[in-house]
């Protein structure tokens, strides 16, 4: 047999990856789909309808609460190792946070190519069921400094979850802790404002301007600082592209419609852009 016959019958051979050491039997063993539990994701799109696009949209916001689990498990860690004067990992923690929501307002580029109509086909069989309603994004909002008890209340069907956000609503936020470490590296922070209700609603405080404000203006004197407050604002821009691009879907989906939670829908949602986090970090821009 020639050299030029064997090379042949190789490339046209079927390959077998056993043959290269991959284990190709799982009895008794863990595989790629047991470890990711792939069977119960996968089985767990039921829709309402017979509609062809209620299946992009049920995934569209699974894979988007998978996300928000990830941001979660981020937040709750970088506000921890900020807590403990630990930043290097909390800025990883932060970065990942903004791809995150990177990743998450490009996923809104494919629920637009359902049309108006694609989307009527199965909206009345959503019921009352709303993104309004998820407790993640709720977790977010309060992990962020957003605090709203009104925003509880969707949830006080499900005592854990509606505890659980409780809990995280009267905890101090990510940007409560940098405010601390702002006072324990030698700022003066007024102490009613670091003693303040952390359940309440976050109102921006003269003294945490003026030090953010002496941070900006000398970086390499304080470049920990400095570093962490560009990690928030990186964090909030994206936070903000997200909750726009959600809006301008939502307008192109369903125009003025109310929600199918019961909000003015769109309306709502521009409300919502007004939202500041981090708002001295914002305003110290205009005194540079």
């Amino acid at each position: 047999m020639s050299d030029e016959t064997t090379r042949k019958e190789r490339v046209l051979s079927p390959y077998d990856p056993s043959q290269d050491g991959a284990q190709m039997e799982f009895d008794g063993r863990m595989s790629y789909g047991d470890y990711l539990c792939l069977n119960r994701i996968l089985t767990s799109q039921n829709p309402m309808s017979d509609a062809h696009d209620e299946m992009l949209f049920i995934i569209q916001h699974q894979t988007s609460e998978l996300w928000m689990k990830q941001i979660i498990h981020e937040l709750v860690e970088a506000k921890a190792r900020i807590a403990a004067d630990d930043l290097p990992p909390a800025f990883k923690m932060l970065t990942r946070v903004a791809r995150i929501f990177e990743q998450l307002t490009g996923a809104w580029q494919v629920l637009r190519t359902m049309t108006p109509s694609e989307y009527t086909d199965f909206r009345e069989d959503l019921g009352q069921s709303s993104g309004f309603q998820s407790h993640q994004y709720r977790a977010i909002e309060f992990l962020a400094g957003n605090k709203n008890a009104a925003m509880l209340r969707p949830h006080a069907h499900v005592p854990r979850l509606h505890h659980w956000l409780d809990q995280m609503r009267r905890e101090t936020s990510i940007y409560d802790e940098a405010i601390r470490l702002l006072a324990r590296s030698g700022f003066a922070i007024d102490a009613d404002h670091l003693a303040r209700d952390h359940a309440l609603p976050y109102q921006k405080n003269d003294s945490v301007h003026r030090a953010w404000l002496e941070v900006y203006r000398d970086p390499r004197a304080h470049w920990h600082l400095y570093d962490l407050a560009e990690k928030l604002v990186d964090f909030e821009d994206y936070f903000r592209r997200w909750r726009f691009n959600h809006v301008t879907t939502v307008e192109r989906v369903i125009g003025f419609k109310r929600g199918t939670g019961g909000t003015s829908g769109v309306q709502y949602l521009r409300r919502m852009l007004d939202v500041v986090l981090f708002p001295e970090l914002w305003d110290i821009r205009a005194d540079l």
